[in-house]
């Protein structure tokens, strides 16, 4: 599959958004998931610059055929924060008609955070499987940092959204987290991830734009405690 796998690695406010402040600011990531020989390309967590993002895909050749969410926040699907409206995915599906894909128990946050409706999300579970041409994507639900935040596990590459970064993790302390989900989340869900794959964070907050699992969990903080009550003592609230 290495010669028909398309991904791409894109920060706002440099490689879209790129006159956006707050995009700048928020050093987001965004990907860009797809099959090279059939065309198709899902994106994730589109955000700022949707039309940008689709320009992208299209200068490579590839059309947007659905997009992978990890969580609800504003500044990963569009939607009123700090008091700015961000674009989202709202937006994108005035440009095109594609299936939005979520963990189950975020879906009541996506609808009110962005205005979409049921009928274009697409609910799942945790090892749910998603195809874009012949690659295919395994959701893996890591709560904690939302109710509904989810991972993507594709081709070697983990694309972590705000659950697990280079350095540290999403915060616990936000409406609807719980950093024993989130313990549970980076031990557990993500343990048997291997060492040899590449953790893709959701926002630029270290000089790698990404690293091995097995580098993250030597270097990273989250990774120090050896049991739960040491993690809650140094991340509880």
């Amino acid at each position: 599959m290495s010669d028909r796998f398309y991904f791409r690695q894109l920060l706002s406010g440099r490689d879209f958004a790129t006159s956006d402040p707050i995009a700048q600011q928020m050093v987001n990531f965004v990907y860009a998931i797809g099959d090279r020989q059939t065309g198709e390309a899902l994106l994730v967590d589109p955000a700022y610059d949707v039309n940008g993002l689709v320009d992208v895909l299209e200068a490579d050749g590839m059309t947007c055929t659905g997009v992978l969410a990890t969580h609800y926040h504003p500044d990963h699907i569009g939607g009123s924060m700090m008091g700015f409206d961000l674009e989202g995915i709202a937006a994108l599906l005035d440009r095109v008609d594609v299936p939005i894909h979520v963990q189950a128990d975020e879906a009541e946050y996506v609808k009110k955070v962005t205005g979409v409706e049921d009928g274009s999300l697409v609910s799942h579970q945790s090892g749910d499987m998603v195809s874009v041409g012949a690659v295919e994507i395994e959701l893996i639900h890591t709560p904690g940092h939302t109710p509904g935040s989810q991972c993507f596990l594709v081709d070697g590459r983990l694309v972590a959204g705000d659950t697990l970064f280079l350095d540290g993790c999403g915060r616990t302390d936000l409406p609807g987290s719980d950093p024993e989900q989130m313990y549970e989340s980076l031990t557990t869900r993500l343990g048997r991830v291997d060492d040899d794959t590449v953790l893709y964070p959701g926002h630029q907050y270290s000089a790698e734009s990404s690293a091995t699992m097995g580098v993250t969990r030597q270097r990273n903080i989250v990774y120090r405690p050896n049991s739960k009550d040491q993690w809650m003592a140094m991340f509880g609230h």
